[in-house]
């Protein structure tokens, strides 16, 4: 008898679509965002909406929250895709897991559907449905998870975007041009180069973040993102406040001196020596203490 032919190898699957990190948190915890945390940032989110000042318009700009943890881990509140920061409403902030958002970042083959999916995985829902975060949240995330911040602004100021959209822009990250302004943003910052917005800009910037730590021994207040806006960094609504308005005073001088014949920077010898004098540092602390509310 002629033995029967062996059965034929089964066909391989294919390799299955990726998936969103898997939650390393639970996805209700037991205590909602703070009122006073709320309140915190929808009230900081209407001020930068305000039209005199010129920061944002429709639905432009975007704020978040850390609400707890450090690092990759814990929850922050952000801005819903749509909404407008001068009508901010308690409603239109999403409630977010950091870990999911940081992990995508690691995924080479992660495209706008996985970043939606990953919205999705990592939204905390209290009162269906929820609405999307921005699709800035995912740098938000970055900003929350390398640096010390507890508040991230991001805004599109008119006065800032005319020299981020020119060919000076890079001078931004020339040197500080007054006292003040290391006072408040700090020794150095970061000038980001024009990033699709999204998952290619959170990870540019992380890259950015990382390296500024290893070379400065520390981490950026402000962020200038050439053609897009700046993003500031803050302790609370206060400080992040400051910090927009100052870099905005920046890019406004900064335009001025570039008319003018050139801008003429602090030396190097002087910056230090403002970013370390005592008196400064008290002056930054007193700043933050006599905020009206």
């Amino acid at each position: 008898m002629t033995p029967a032919p062996p059965n034929p190898p089964a066909p391989s699957e294919p390799p299955a679509p990726s998936e969103p990190p898997a939650p390393s948190e639970p996805l209700a915890p037991s205590e909602p965002p703070a009122a006073t945390v709320v309140d915190d940032l929808v009230a900081l989110s209407r001020t930068l909406g305000e039209p005199g000042r010129q920061l944002a318009i429709l639905a432009e700009g975007n704020t978040s929250v850390r609400l707890d943890g450090d690092g990759p881990s814990g929850r922050m509140l952000v801005k819903a895709s749509g909404a407008w920061l001068a009508r901010l409403e308690p409603h239109d902030l999403v409630e977010l897991r950091l870990a999911p958002l940081i992990a995508l970042l690691d995924d080479e083959r992660a495209g706008d559907q996985q970043v939606t999916r990953t919205f999705a995985a990592a939204t905390i829902t209290r009162e269906a449905p929820a609405p999307r975060p921005s699709v800035e949240a995912l740098l938000h995330a970055v900003c929350l998870a390398e640096t010390p911040a507890r508040v991230v602004a991001h805004t599109h100021p008119v006065a800032a975007n005319g020299l981020l959209c020119s060919a000076s822009a890079g001078l931004l990250g020339g040197g500080a041009l007054f006292p003040d302004q290391i006072v408040v943003l700090g020794r150095h910052v970061v000038v980001v180069p024009y990033v699709d917005p999204g998952l290619p800009l959170a990870r540019h910037v992380r890259g950015l973040l990382r390296d500024f730590a290893t070379r400065h021994g520390t981490t950026p207040r402000v962020l200038f993102l050439r053609n897009h806006g700046i993003f500031a960094l803050g302790a609370s609504r206060d400080e992040v406040l400051q910090i927009t308005e100052m870099a905005v005073k920046v890019a406004t001088v900064l335009q001025v001196a570039v008319a003018a014949g050139g801008p003429v920077f602090l030396t190097d010898t002087q910056a230090d020596r403002i970013d370390s004098r005592p008196d400064e540092h008290h002056r930054r602390r007193a700043l933050l203490e006599q905020v009206p509310r």
